[in-house]
């Protein structure tokens, strides 16, 4: 087998698998150590000291044999790690950035169905259960989302008398839904 370097490196460009091998056993303590001293982390090292003997191999064409081979190797391991970095950096910058998935209407059809009957016993309860001026007051406070004030005066009645109309129609809505639930 080889002693140097360049006859290490001259029979690996040459397809050598033993001459690679030989390599391999030669190099991986050190680059591994030297990995591990950067990332601090076993599996990363490991994975950086893999992939750069897995790029030797598949570029052993233009491995040359006047430079040092251990050269050769950190080079490659530094890269990738540069690389990983940039990656990872990337990914954290836009990971807030990337909204999270949530449920399209579409998504449960059972939900659908359970809120559209929900919204129909609502609007039969609010056509039905409430008296005309509570109604009037509930549907400008919940369906065209007016404030207290705003509805008091477009009715010409005092927001006291609108909150006590608002909390009156909940009232009845909640009395009502229960009911309507416990019978079913």
């Amino acid at each position: 087998m080889p002693d140097n370097d360049a006859q290490l490196a001259e029979k690996i460009r040459n397809s050598d698998q033993e001459a690679f091998r030989l390599l391999f056993e030669r190099y991986q303590p050190a680059l591994f150590r030297m990995m591990f001293a950067v990332l601090r982390d076993r599996d990363e090292a490991h994975e950086v000291v893999q992939e750069t003997f897995v790029r030797v191999w598949n570029h052993r064409k233009s491995l040359k044999s006047d430079l040092p081979v251990i050269g050769y190797l950190l080079r490659i391991a530094r890269n990738l790690v540069r690389d990983a970095a940039k990656r990872s950096a990337v990914r954290k910058k836009y990971e807030t950035d990337v909204p999270v998935p949530t449920a399209a209407a579409g998504d449960d059809p059972e939900g659908v169905v359970r809120m559209r009957l929900l919204e129909e016993t609502l609007s039969r309860i609010v056509r039905t259960s409430l008296p005309d001026k509570c109604r009037e007051v509930f549907l400008l406070s919940r369906l065209e989302g007016w404030s207290n004030g705003e509805i008091a005066d477009r009715l010409g009645i005092s927001t006291k008398t609108v909150e006590n109309q608002i909390t009156k129609a909940l009232r009845i809505v909640r009395k009502e839904l229960s009911e309507q639930t416990r019978d079913k």
